[in-house]
């Protein structure tokens, strides 16, 4: 188990030490869809359902829940965001909404998991949103994108 840093050398989980790290400007970018029926991407074009304006809704959740990430994810650090945008687009040609998350700061660890957060809580209220009028919904292809920043250096995904 030595070669993963979220445990100790007898197997416990432990929270790795970043106070030694240097200070860096850190970015990451993720992405997602959910996968609707193309009436559900029509009744969320022209606002129709009930619940109200799903990719304001969904935008505000993705924000909330990449500052929430420490508090889901164990042994995350709790960190101090410089910026989180989210944005939701309707894909009429994959009859999907396709989510982006930018998460950005200056410190010792990375923002990663708190981009792919933001997209997985923006999906899951966009499911939520949407299951009265369309229970065959399926959220994927969330994965990180880009990241820059630390010590590993900079990830880009090659399509």
């Amino acid at each position: 188990m030595a070669d993963f840093t979220h445990f100790t050398h007898d197997g416990r989980p432990q929270m790795v030490n970043v106070g030694e790290k240097e200070e860096t400007s850190r970015k990451a970018i993720a992405t997602g869809q959910v996968f609707v029926q193309a009436a559900t991407l029509s009744a969320v074009r022209e606002g129709g359902l009930k619940k109200g304006d799903v990719l304001s809704v969904a935008q505000l959740a993705g924000i909330m829940g990449a500052k929430k990430t420490s508090e889901l994810i164990p042994l995350c650090h709790p960190l101090s965001l410089s910026h989180i945008d989210v944005s939701l687009a309707l894909n009429e040609t994959d009859c999907a909404i396709d989510i982006r998350a930018e998460c950005r700061l200056q410190g010792r660890t990375g923002v990663e998991m708190e981009a792919l957060t933001a997209v997985s809580i923006a999906a899951l209220t966009v499911y939520d949103m949407c299951k009265s009028i369309d229970r065959d919904m399926q959220i994927g292809q969330i994965g990180l994108i880009h990241k820059s920043g630390g010590k590993s250096g900079d990830f880009e995904k090659n399509d």
